[in-house]
């Protein structure tokens, strides 16, 4: 049997946790993958059971031969800009020649009509990227926007805003990006970064409460020791077995804010704070007052609506 830990001081402090994804983190490579599913599904019908005979952008086609100019790109409302770094990649993938100078970046606030930056090249390949590069900058900056509202409702509050993995499958690194620049911070990237330790994990072992959980916590903080141990409780009486074990981050979920007071009580620093479930704008400001490290929540990305973005030719 694994010895739980017994320490009275947290393995980690807050901000070790404090991660931001920042551009230079993504796989140029991978985002490439990306816009070519988004350009063959444009060009070429990807996905359908049956291709078109045709293929190609039959509209472009009938432009002049040669055509060459520039166009904007501009805030149609007040937005967080995010996916400035996709637009180069996307008229890449279209074809060579097409220059983008951005006038904005990443996490800047923008009102309505200002410019976010200038595209220049052969006419072709910019009005077969056009509706690619706008749905990324429109749903990007559509998180990053809320996000800001979500960072916002926190006030002055020492408490930090957390993501989750509820992403859309594919798009978890731009999303959580996207975060990032509303003034969030990332929580794990995936399954592989954390040992979490969740309400079903904790049914199937049968460790609900007790020894039993204590023996399971301790058991992951002693075979992972290169990573932080998270476990989610869902009462107050669980938190005990819990720091017994040394387990480094609480996730309290579904509390009352009553219960989250309490919990933030009895754990005293000993492991960190995380709330999720059921948060929202008109809550965050009372949450951000109990003194917990984190709250956690998916709403700024899968509740999130796009960003009115327009290219406009000159």
């Amino acid at each position: 049997m694994i010895n739980p830990v017994m320490s009275d001081q947290a393995r980690y402090s807050k901000e070790t946790f404090q991660n931001r994804i920042a551009w230079s983190d993504l796989d140029t490579d991978y985002l490439r993958q990306l816009v070519g599913l988004a350009k063959i599904e444009d060009l070429a019908g990807a996905g359908l059971a049956h291709r078109p005979a045709r293929l190609g952008d039959v509209t472009t086609a009938l432009m002049p031969e040669g055509a060459a100019g520039q166009a904007e790109l501009k805030a149609r409302e007040p937005l967080v800009l995010c996916g400035i770094g996709l637009v180069q990649i996307v008229l890449d993938s279209y074809g060579k020649d097409c220059h983008f100078e951005a006038t904005a970046k990443d996490g800047q606030l923008l009102n309505t009509n200002e410019v976010i930056g200038t595209l220049r090249g052969p006419a072709a390949p910019i009005l077969q990227a056009e509706r690619i590069l706008l749905n990324f900058l429109q749903h990007l900056s559509g998180i990053a926007t809320e996000t800001r509202l979500y960072a916002d409702a926190l006030g002055t509050s020492s408490t930090s805003l957390l993501d989750t993995r509820k992403t859309l499958p594919g798009y978890r690194v731009l999303q959580k990006f996207a975060f990032a620049c509303g003034g969030g911070y990332n929580h794990r990237i995936g399954l592989f970064d954390r040992v979490m330790l969740k309400d079903n994990h904790l049914a199937v072992a049968g460790a609900t409460g007790g020894d039993r959980l204590s023996a399971t916590v301790a058991l992951a903080v002693n075979t992972c020791q290169d990573l932080a141990v998270e476990v989610e409780v869902d009462a107050l009486e669980q938190i005990p077995p819990v720091l017994k074990a040394g387990a480094d981050i609480i996730l309290l979920d579904n509390f009352t804010p009553v219960e989250l007071a309490k919990a933030v009580e009895i754990i005293d620093g000993r492991a960190c704070t995380e709330a999720s479930g059921g948060i929202t704008l008109k809550t965050l400001p009372k949450l951000g007052d109990l003194g917990l490290d984190f709250i956690s929540t998916g709403a700024p990305i899968h509740q999130s609506t796009w960003k009115d973005i327009g290219l406009d030719w000159l």
